[in-house]
């Protein structure tokens, strides 16, 4: 009798965790996407110039690392601002490129609008089956390395088609991400509201720059 007591304080406590985290986790990437969107506005505004790849990636991991360290502390929540920043004004020259199309406009919205509908989409099954999909992982790492050769492959050849191949499969992988992510704070994975803000959001802008990179495509042509 002790012992059910016992358990079912524990499965009580667990509960209280999950939402507590899920809570903390939702109202940050609110936030933080706020943010991103007016860093990404105001380099829009400015016209300021794309990093590029090499200082993008270095930013990007240098940023992540210093989250990841500080994730237990209130300077975790400094880093986490500066690297959504940081990639809302990477946002700002790729707007500004898709702005200087016929039908720059509707492109943006559209890939807004699908981005939200995916994520919010994606968030609500996991959220209502509670299914536990930390089967995609094995997908999701395999996922990864291959849009990586595939990206490696493009910077040294011109293959026709192969940048809405890589495009198509972020999404893909994006998607998994989110689904995985999600799973894994309702399921007790992820304990640390900020680590998994952080994932939520790169997958977020992962889709959304894939999605608007595959309109612009389609709608070029």
């Amino acid at each position: 009798m002790q012992q059910q007591q016992y358990q079912t304080l524990e499965q009580a406590q667990g509960s209280s965790d999950v939402s507590a985290v899920l809570r903390n986790t939702y109202g940050l990437l609110a936030m933080t996407l706020a943010f991103s969107a007016l860093m990404a506005y105001v380099s829009q505004q400015m016209r300021l110039p794309h990093p590029g790849i090499i200082i993008t990636l270095v930013a990007f991991y240098g940023l992540f690392f210093a989250t990841y360290k500080l994730r237990n502390s209130g300077w975790g929540l400094v880093t986490t601002f500066a690297l959504t920043g940081f990639m809302g004004y990477t946002l700002g020259p790729i707007l500004n490129h898709y702005l200087g199309m016929a039908n720059g406009g509707s492109i943006i919205s559209s890939a807004m609008g699908m981005t939200a509908l995916v994520f919010f989409g994606l968030s609500a099954y996991v959220l209502t089956t509670r299914k536990d999909m930390s089967f995609l992982g094995g997908f999701i790492v395999a996922g990864f390395f291959v849009l990586i050769g595939a990206m490696l492959l493009g910077f040294f050849f011109q293959i026709p088609g192969l940048q809405l191949a890589i495009s198509a499969g972020f999404v893909l992988f994006a998607s998994a991400c989110i689904l995985f992510e999600t799973s894994n704070i309702i399921h007790g994975g992820e304990r640390n509201y900020i680590m998994a803000t952080i994932g939520l959001y790169v997958s977020i802008y992962n889709l959304f720059v894939s999605l608007l990179q595959l309109i612009g495509a389609f709608s070029d042509d």
